[in-house]
Parts: C-alpha cells; structure tokens; sequence
C-alpha cells in the first residue's frame, strides 16, 4: 500500500534530485522509497548501489574533511603486503 509523505527540502537539491530521476527514468518517489529501504533493510539485495559516502551520513560515521583516501589505501597496502 503506499502512502504519501511530504519532505521539505533545500529546493536546488529537489532540483537536482529531479533532474537526476528524468536522466535515470525513474521516478524520484521511487528513488527516494528505494534508498530508505536500503536503510532499514537487513539484506544487502538491493535495486540500488548506494555509494560508502551516503552510508556513512546513514549510520552516523564522520568522514574527515581532510581524507587522502589514495594515501590511506596506499599505506594499508604497503602495510600489507610487506
């Protein structure tokens, strides 16, 4: 059964968000439904890739504005493989 829901948003980022949606031709509904059941889901089986940044947001995880991801990886690698 769905519901409707009214979220309130920066409007550039409904701008965008729609504009995102006509390029994949999908409905920004379902985009925003698919994304809030890979939330609460307890599978990974989801429609949707959602990228590590947007999880981090989800779970709360700070991400320092100063990463070197490339430094970071290459360190664990060296570290690794020594």
């Amino acid at each position: 059964m769905d519901t409707k829901l009214t979220l309130k948003l920066n409007k550039s980022v409904i701008e965008k968000a729609k504009k995102y949606a006509s390029n994949k031709k999908i409905s920004l509904s379902r985009i925003i439904e698919a994304y809030l059941q890979s939330l609460t889901s307890e599978t990974e089986n989801s429609e949707f890739e959602i990228s590590p940044f947007v999880k981090s947001i989800a779970t709360g995880v700070e991400i320092p504005a100063d990463l070197d991801y490339k430094k970071d990886y290459s360190d664990y690698l060296m570290e690794k493989y020594k």
